[in-house]
């Protein structure tokens, strides 16, 4: 893919973001990925405390790194909160 990302805004109505999940040890590491910008970011949590928490964990510090980086409109409203995909 040919140019920059950057610049291109999230879309305010919402989206979704991708999730990886790789276990280390007793803890996994997840990253959450805008696809519209690029933006990636990673958290780290213990194994036991379960998918559901730690992606929440790692999609909240994404809508808050993309609310850093864009401005306030790059928060969906909360009828159209992105919600992570398991890749």
């Amino acid at each position: 893919m040919a140019g920059s990302r950057r610049g291109r805004r999230p879309p305010a109505d919402g989206g979704e973001f991708l999730l990886e999940f790789r276990r280390i040890g007793n803890a996994v590491k997840v990253s959450a990925i805008d696809p519209v910008t690029g933006t990636e970011v990673s958290i780290a949590g213990p194994a036991g405390i379960g998918e559901t928490e730690l992606s929440r964990n790692a999609c909240n510090k994404l809508r808050y790194v993309l609310r850093k980086k864009y401005g306030e409109t790059a928060t969906p409203s909360e009828t159209g909160r992105r919600h992570g995909i398991k890749i």
